[in-house]
């Protein structure tokens, strides 16, 4: 791991539920990135291909039988990423060609056809040789988020070695889960990404402590959504009908250093890729005071395991 690491997080407007101009949006940006010196790009919560915003917007979808979310769900589930699908090959490809470090937010299907077909809202990270090196998927839908994901589990709970070090990362409300973020402290991490569907106040509190506790550098990297990409299966709320450029999604990504200060304070409202040189330096200073895997923790007072079994 080098001494100083140039990150990107890519806050943008996915190509909502088209997974193919949604991945080829996406390695442009990642093109770009690289492009800019970036050693790492990471996605927000479930950009490919984006993130169901309806379940915040829309009226009246939540009935037995009610044919309009049935058939968008269907839809998503369709458009959604599988880790063994082309268009994970060609994001594979991308950051081989590019020798960047990818950290990926999808809503995953498995194996569509045959055995579990489910989706999960998941992070998938690839090393800079086009290999994955971790796949995590949320533990706990928040909510009404129950609707469209199953609940994961924690065979992806841990930072994984890359070509820029150990990178982790957790998935919105996770990052009010103290075991979940233990679990991810005690492996070591260097990078977290903390994805959002949207970085507001209390996501970033939650980022910005994440940093503190953790002794890490943190991108929190949320996406923007207007009301033009709102599904037109279903109806949006009255306020929002007639503004197409009103934004559901406003992203407010920011990168944070291993102290909780910003290192690039948050951007809201745009498109954008937001870039910052790391000094990793900075990990070890900062452990000299608190480190919750070393000197601050009590191993001898608390016992600490994880079930990192693949729930299927």
């Amino acid at each position: 791991m080098s001494d100083s690491i140039r990150v990107a997080a890519v806050q943008a407007r996915p190509v909502y539920y088209d997974l193919d101009k949604c991945v080829s949006k996406a390695c442009a940006l990642i093109k770009e990135a690289a492009g800019h010196g970036a050693q790492l790009a990471a996605f927000g919560e479930t950009f490919f291909p984006g993130y169901p915003a309806w379940l915040d917007y829309a009226v009246d979808y939540a009935r037995w039988d009610h044919a309009p979310t049935k058939h968008l769900y269907a839809r998503l589930a369709d458009n959604s990423l599988a880790v063994n699908s082309p268009q994970m090959r060609q994001l594979r490809d991308c950051a081989a060609e590019h020798r960047i470090v990818l950290v990926l937010g999808v809503n995953e299907r498995v194996n569509a056809g045959r055995g579990n077909r489910s989706l999960y809202n998941s992070i998938v990270t690839i090393d800079a040789d086009g290999s994955i090196v971790n796949h995590h998927r949320k533990l706990r839908p928040t909510y009404t988020e129950q609707l469209v994901w199953g609940q994961g589990d924690g065979a992806g709970l841990r930072a994984a070695d890359t070509a820029v070090g150990r990178i982790g990362g957790l998935i919105c409300w996770e990052h009010w889960m103290p075991h979940a973020r233990q679990a991810l402290h005690i492996s070591g991490e260097s990078i977290h990404i903390a994805m959002w569907p949207a970085v507001k106040e209390s996501h970033q509190i939650a980022s910005r402590h994440y940093a503190f506790e953790g002794r890490a550098f943190v991108l929190a990297v949320g996406s923007i959504m207007t009301a033009a990409d709102f599904p037109a299966e279903l109806q949006l709320e009255a306020q929002f009908r007639e503004k197409p450029e009103a934004l559901l999604l406003n992203g407010g990504s920011a990168i944070i250093a291993p102290d909780g200060e910003y290192l690039v304070a948050p951007v809201y409202g745009r498109e954008t890729i937001l870039y910052a040189d790391l000094d990793m330096q900075r990990i070890a200073e900062e452990q000299m005071t608190l480190d919750v895997t070393g000197h601050y923790a009590r191993d001898d007072v608390f016992k600490f395991e994880v079930n990192r079994s693949r729930l299927e």
